[in-house]
């Protein structure tokens, strides 16, 4: 297994990429740590886990809020003792993110605050607890919009998700002698309920679809394989990278005649 012996916290574990990533961690032998704002959501995938012969807890947090964040990393080291792996998943994309003429301050404030205070705060309470662990992975679910302009707009997801990118980046630096690898997984465009429910016309779908090589969107369960790897041991020697699961999008983003 390739997560034996490590204790796992992720965010926004309830659905999508979060839910599909918990499930393959606790496979993989790890102990997971199942962070939601939907309760409902995130203990049916504590339930599914155990009755998988895993082990996992939920903690209801709200990433944008420090003493979520601070509840969350301290559930982990009570539960099970130690932090290992962080990722810093939670994010959200509102139906009313557009231009910058027409995006509304609230809806700015709002995803600048979960989708990049958010990774901000995990990693401020989860950095202490890795370094009590002897070190460990963070992986910081940015997108392929930080290194490219989105065809349908969505300014403030593509800010604080440039944001990430950015962020991951120093952090990199700043704790790699610590034994501390920090990573942003860059996923391409998914068939999950996020970006379903923002691309929510046939002409929006293939207007983002149009530019993915592989001509498909993504399945959240292909980016959870490439989670595992930037937490496993296996990526050792990998941190501060631009880690892109785009089905191509990032190497051929051009318009067709």
């Amino acid at each position: 297994m390739r997560l034996q012996g490590k204790v796992a916290l992720i965010t926004g574990a309830g659905n999508g990429i979060g839910r599909e990533t918990a499930l393959l961690f606790a496979a993989e032998g790890a102990q997971v740590v199942v962070a939601d704002v939907n309760r409902t959501a995130g203990e049916a995938v504590v339930r599914e886990i155990e009755a998988a012969g895993g082990q996992a807890v939920f903690v209801r947090a709200d990433v944008s809020k420090a003493a979520d964040c601070e509840a969350m990393v301290q559930a982990a080291e009570r539960s099970f003792g130690k932090l290992n792996v962080l990722f810093n998943n939670a994010g959200i994309m509102h139906s009313d993110d557009d231009n910058a003429v027409t995006t509304e301050e609230s809806v700015w404030d709002l995803t600048m605050g979960i989708n990049l205070k958010g990774v901000f705060l995990g990693c401020k309470y989860g950095i202490p607890a890795l370094r009590r662990a002897g070190g460990g992975s963070i992986i910081n679910t940015a997108s392929f919009v930080a290194l490219l302009g989105a065809a349908t707009p969505q300014l403030a997801y593509t800010a604080s998700k440039g944001g990430v990118l950015a962020m991951t980046r120093e952090l990199a630096v700043i704790h790699a002698r610590e034994g501390i690898r920090v990573n942003a997984l860059c996923p391409g465009p998914l068939r999950t309920e996020l970006l379903m429910s923002f691309l929510n016309t046939d002409e929006k779908k293939q207007r983002r679809l149009v530019h993915v090589p592989m001509g498909r969107f993504g399945e959240a369960a292909e980016i959870a394989y490439a989670a595992l790897y930037l937490a496993s041991d296996e990526s050792s020697y990998v941190t501060g990278t631009e880690f892109m699961v785009d089905g191509g999008i990032t190497a051929a983003y051009v318009t067709p005649e």
